[in-house]
């Protein structure tokens, strides 16, 4: 017994004494690994705070695109829109949230730009799995030949997509490069010194009093370095031709588009209804001239000239329109024609209706020429509501915002060129107190809220802000015809303006994308317009 009871103390003692040398073990280890402590800390808070953006970003993602599978109608009671046209609204709300407020040429901040490509890219990579099949060979081990259907991407989001990646990219390097500027801006409705003030700041506050939101920019006395100068000018042909390709995107792809049914039920019976007596007379004479016809209307704003341009359209549709022979009422009855007159008569009719669609078109083709910033007729309007192509919805929207802000860019290389040149002709520096100006900001809701189909007119956001730079036929107003632009001008309801030969006449530029200082491009209150 008395062995027994030594060997429990001794395995007791044994034990005590390596629980004892292992916990100094561990003490010693947690004192030498002390100093490297500080170290390790701030790399596992990164990446603590890495997986957290992940998240964060997943859950956004989620959020983005349940709502577009939703059609943006997140109570789930089936009222949304359908897939294309939630994502053409997505499109274009983003775009306003980031470049709604493109009022100063600066670079985009690094956290606007990278919420720009990241919901673009989640936006836009619905069309990897838009593709079309072709047939081809397969070749096997044996050397049999065996004829599939391979699939590869749809040709147009093959071709124009990627342009389009390339365009965006562009229009953010030029944003980019204007750091450490000679030029700088200025709010409007502020008082200038008398020893800073310059000729050219009055002249360019009352450029732009029907744009009170927009800062104006000030240049250093004698006018921006010629180096500067013509960096500027290099840019800005940069962004015009970048505008002009995503202006040709978006027309092919809204010419691409189908004519929705409802359009053409809405369509008058004749194209008399459609064009007014006035213009049928004109377009169906023996000698017709678009150019002559356009000289002789009241095309003094752009409110008429889009009405215009809705009816010559709406009229190349109801004149190409099928029209399909009623069955007679008694097919016993013997008919007045015979079946070879009533076919040479459908004939006939059909070539008559053949040109006056053919002239209808050049005059339309004419209008836009003469007004390339007009906005989007009832046509593509409707086009982009009723769409249900979600590759084509993807590059209309795309190419749109993107023609939007390479306008926004030129529009505001143009002012600052337009102050450089007043700077360099003014002589005498004078400086005046600028009246202040006390106005109402609107504002609407989230962007990201459209319940049906966003109430906006689907303006092209290139087509709004009338600058001299851009538009060298927005003041030319013709005298001829005074009497058949009377009569237009009552038909359409618009009020006749007279113009007199020793009145100088300007048109007042508006700034295209936002009805409200920061975007009519907000869903709900307006789709498409970018600030111009």
């Amino acid at each position: 017994m008395e062995n027994k009871a030594e060997n429990e103390n001794r395995s007791l003692s044994e034990s005590s004494v390596w629980s004892r040398s292992s916990s100094d073990e561990s003490k010693e280890k947690d004192s030498s690994s002390s100093p490297s402590s500080p170290l390790g800390w701030p790399i596992r808070k990164a990446q603590k705070d890495v997986v957290n953006s992940n998240i964060s970003e997943l859950e956004m993602m989620k959020e983005r695109f349940s709502k577009l599978l939703l059609g943006e109608d997140m109570s789930g009671t089936g009222k949304g829109v359908c897939t294309s046209l939630a994502i053409s609204n997505a499109i274009t709300n983003l775009c306003s949230t980031i470049f709604g407020q493109l009022w100063r040429l600066e670079p985009l901040p690094q956290e606007k730009k990278s919420m720009w490509r990241r919901e673009m890219e989640w936006l836009v990579a619905v069309s990897d799995h838009i593709v079309e099949l072709k047939p081809s060979w397969q070749t096997f081990h044996d050397g049999s030949k065996l004829e599939v259907m391979t699939s590869r991407p749809r040709a147009d989001l093959f071709i124009n997509l990627p342009a389009l990646r390339k365009l965006d990219n562009m229009l953010i390097e030029i944003l980019d490069s204007f750091t450490n500027t000679e030029f700088w801006y200025v709010d409007q409705g502020i008082i200038a010194a008398e020893d800073d003030g310059s000729a050219s700041f009055r002249k360019a506050i009352q450029r732009q009093q029907d744009k009170w939101w927009l800062p104006v920019p000030r240049v250093p006395h004698g006018g921006l370095l010629e180096d500067t100068r013509k960096q500027l000018n290099h840019k800005r042909e940069c962004a015009s031709q970048i505008l002009k390709a995503a202006m040709s995107i978006n027309s092919i792809t809204l010419a691409e588009m189908e004519v929705p049914e409802s359009y053409l039920d809405a369509l008058p019976k004749n194209g008399r209804a459609c064009l007014g007596d006035v213009i049928y007379r004109y377009i169906t004479s023996e000698h017709f001239s678009s150019e002559c016809l356009l000289d002789c209307l009241d095309l003094s704003t752009e409110c008429v000239a889009l009405e215009i341009a809705n009816r010559v359209e709406a009229s190349i549709y109801v004149w190409r329109r099928r029209h399909h022979p009623r069955p007679p009422t008694n097919p016993n009855r013997s008919t007045a024609k015979s079946s070879w007159e009533m076919v040479k008569d459908l004939v006939v009719d059909g070539d008559k209706r053949e040109s006056l669609a053919e002239r209808a078109e050049n005059l339309l083709l004419c209008l836009k020429q003469r007004f390339p910033g007009l906005t989007q007729t009832t046509l593509d309007t409707s086009k982009i509501q009723y769409n249900k192509d979600v590759g084509k919805c993807i590059l209309e929207s795309y190419s749109r915002v993107l023609e939007s802000l390479a306008f926004n860019i030129v529009a505001r290389i143009d002012d600052l060129l337009h102050v450089d040149a007043l700077t360099r002709n003014s002589s005498v520096p004078t400086g005046n107190v600028i009246n202040h100006k006390k106005v109402s900001i609107p504002y609407s809701g989230t962007p990201y809220r459209t319940p049906n189909f966003s109430p906006v007119p689907l303006i092209s956001p290139v087509r709004g802000e009338r600058t001299p730079f851009l538009s060298a036929n927005s003041n030319k107003l013709t005298g001829r015809g005074f009497g058949v632009k009377r009569v237009l001008s009552n038909y359409l309801g618009c009020e006749a303006k007279t113009k007199n030969s020793g009145n100088a006449t300007s048109n007042k530029s508006s700034d295209h994308t936002i009805q409200s200082p920061e975007l009519y491009l907000q869903a709900g209150k307006g789709l498409r317009s970018i600030d111009r």
